[in-house]
């Protein structure tokens, strides 16, 4: 019987070679299509990173003036829980005290030979068994008993605050989660704008209008910028025209600042984001106002856009998500983003959403 061969393998050479690697660069091409990999990002326009640099800042703020707002909340809930604490440790001395008290009445009766047995709940380790066998008290002499329900109302007020202060912890550890991912989301965002921004030159980046951020570099650019005289003018005619001494001192305070770094949550002395500017500048004429641009927004009187007044606060977009000082003749203090110093601006800059009067 004839032997079975194996057929012959042809190997690849000539036309059949090259036919076998174009459709492998070709398979290899249709699968990096359809997995999303490899694919070259379509090359912006300067005017184009503009439009989604100002998108990405205008989220950021959403973002940053969420994180001021819980972060207020949080402040408020730590001291709420400090307090708790600081009123459960007072009111644990003075039970120490009272149940001193009682052990002096127990040494006593066991020197005359007998321990009430209303005593010994009262100075039992467990208060519980203690609150239990409250009807032993009726078995004491008037004074022990007094001492005994003070005991046992004492021993009820800490457990309640105990239990408020846990409830008061669990909401804070939640809003630190929040701070977190707020956080999260305002570092994402800026990242990617300075991403974008990163793919210009340092000439187009001037053109479109857009520094290379806050700081120290962005403030001299400001000040070296044209207008700059204009930016960093003296208050003039926006504390002479202001309707009172502490909006004056707002104008000036703002202007005080002009060419200071934008940091996100900010509120001075040396770096603001936009709430914390107008925060700061009315605290330095001694007027409190909320952290929260939708906050503020409610705080004092509102008036129209033609009432406007220097020292007015002046809002916008939809969301009221930014904020500036009105120093007249159309004209803001703001600290607009990160690419960009605490500066003057012109309020139809932006969609404007309305304005107050704080004082």
């Amino acid at each position: 019987m004839a032997a079975h061969r194996k057929p012959r393998q042809r190997s690849l050479g000539g036309r059949t070679a090259r036919t076998a690697f174009t459709l492998a660069l070709a398979g290899v091409a249709t699968a990096t299509a359809f997995d999303g990999t490899g694919q070259a990002e379509p090359e912006l326009t300067p005017a184009e990173v503009k439009a989604k640099v100002a998108k990405l800042y205008l989220e950021a703020e959403e973002a940053t003036e969420k994180y001021n707002g819980v972060k207020e909340r949080a402040t408020a809930a730590e001291q709420r829980l400090k307090n708790l604490r600081d009123e459960a440790a007072r009111k644990e001395e003075k039970l120490n005290s009272t149940r001193d008290a009682l052990g002096s009445m127990a040494a006593a009766q066991y020197r005359d030979g007998g321990l009430d047995p209303a005593v010994q709940l009262a100075l039992s380790d467990d208060p519980d068994r203690y609150l239990d066998g409250a009807a032993f008290a009726e078995r004491a002499g008037d004074r022990q008993s007094a001492a005994v329900a003070r005991v046992r109302g004492q021993l009820r007020e800490i457990e309640q605050l105990r239990g408020a202060a846990r409830v008061e912890l669990t909401a804070l550890r939640t809003r630190r989660a929040e701070l977190q991912k707020q956080k999260q989301t305002i570092t994402g965002k800026l990242e990617a704008a300075r991403g974008l921004l990163a793919r210009l030159t340092a000439a187009e980046r001037s053109r479109i209008g857009e520094g290379t951020g806050g700081g120290a570099t962005g403030a001299r650019a400001s000040r070296g910028a044209p207008g700059a005289r204009t930016d960093l003018g003296a208050p003039g005619s926006g504390t002479a025209d202001a309707p009172n001494s502490r909006a004056a001192a707002a104008v000036s305070y703002a202007y005080s600042k002009l060419g200071s770094t934008y940091v996100w949550g900010a509120t001075g002395p040396n770096a603001f984001d936009c709430s914390g500017l107008v925060l700061a500048a009315y605290r330095s004429a001694g007027v409190s106002l909320p952290r929260t641009t939708y906050a503020q927004i409610g705080v004092g009187q509102r008036v129209s856009r033609s009432e406007l007044l220097p020292g007015d606060l002046v809002f916008f977009y939809s969301g009221i998500s930014h904020v500036g000082l009105y120093i007249g003749n159309g004209q803001m203090i703001h600290a607009p983003n990160p690419s960009a110093p605490v500066r003057v601006a012109p309020i139809d800059q932006m969609p404007f959403a309305g304005a107050a009067r704080v004082v």
